[in-house]
């Protein structure tokens, strides 16, 4: 059996691997297909797709993963088969950047009142480059190298999670934009780890689940690292009656998750190549 992996992050938002990097690993480790998503942002894309040219034995699909908010909780879409050159998606995205931008100088301006200063020239943050979507992870990993913590959860536990000192609420659009931006890009929309630690998993999602499908969700994620046995069959039932594809993915962050592996996550994951076609049937047919 084959097997996919289709969310996955690059150093071109939170990841620490260069796309070109994830395709060879993604092909080393035989894949049939792997899709690059990363925050909010497809800077990645051109890279990975020119290395995947040297493999065409792997299906490399370019992607992202955007923050939104419904209700009081975040929803992270992945969308797939994007065509990442599309306008609309560009200047939605170009809208996600310049709030991501808001909220990193409102943490950097907390760090430093806490006594923790970090100039924008450091280079854990310059090193992102134009391209890539900064977020907590790089600041994470500014103050491991400046101020000794051991590992990056230990700054998020002290600093940079929820309820945290230095943490800041980003601004997030309604899932239906991120539908709408993923659809004009001829995309599919799939919700990323659905259940991930939520209480009630199974009224949450259906909540989720019967909100959104008729407005342009296409797909769920049934496949996750963090899933066991349960969670993929809860998914596998919820999907089907809210007639929804499936999707999966590891996750996978390099080095800045390294409990995380490119295509088996921690360990047990395989996301069978069987969902590429029903997830492949929700391409927008008017693109």
């Amino acid at each position: 059996m084959k097997y996919i992996d289709l969310h996955v992050h690059s150093n071109s938002s939170d990841g620490s691997d260069p796309p070109a990097d994830i395709v060879k690993a993604a092909a080393a480790s035989g894949l049939a297909a792997v899709a690059l998503t990363d925050h909010d942002t497809v800077g990645g894309c051109p890279e990975f797709l020119e290395a995947a040219r040297t493999f065409p034995e792997l299906e490399a699909i370019p992607g992202v993963e955007i923050s939104t908010m419904f209700g009081n909780r975040e929803l992270h879409i992945v969308g797939l088969f994007l065509d990442h050159k599309n306008p609309e998606l560009c200047s939605f995205l170009e809208e996600m950047r310049q709030n991501r931008e808001i909220r990193n100088e409102a943490i950097r301006r907390k760090l430093n009142s806490l006594g923790y200063p970090l100039t924008w020239d450091h280079p854990a943050l310059a090193a992102a480059g134009d391209t890539a979507s900064i977020g907590r992870p790089h600041f994470a990993r500014a103050l491991m190298e400046d101020y000794g913590f051991p590992t990056l959860q230990s700054v998020f536990d002290k600093l940079l999670k929820r309820g945290c000192p230095a943490y800041v609420q980003r601004t997030l659009p309604d899932p239906v934009r991120a539908f709408d931006a993923i659809h004009a890009a001829g995309g599919v929309s799939v919700w990323a780890h659905p259940v991930y630690r939520e209480r009630n998993e199974r009224a949450w999602a259906r909540r989720v689940m019967k909100r959104f499908a008729p407005l342009g969700l296409d797909a769920v994620e049934g496949y996750y690292s963090l899933f066991g046995p349960g969670e993929t069959q809860m998914m596998i039932e919820l999907a089907q009656i809210y007639e929804l594809a499936l999707s999966g993915g590891s996750d996978y962050h390099g080095r800045n998750s390294p409990n995380i592996s490119l295509g088996i996550g921690a360990g047990r994951l395989r996301v069978p190549a069987e969902l590429l076609s029903p997830l492949k049937a929700r391409i927008p047919k008017n693109i």
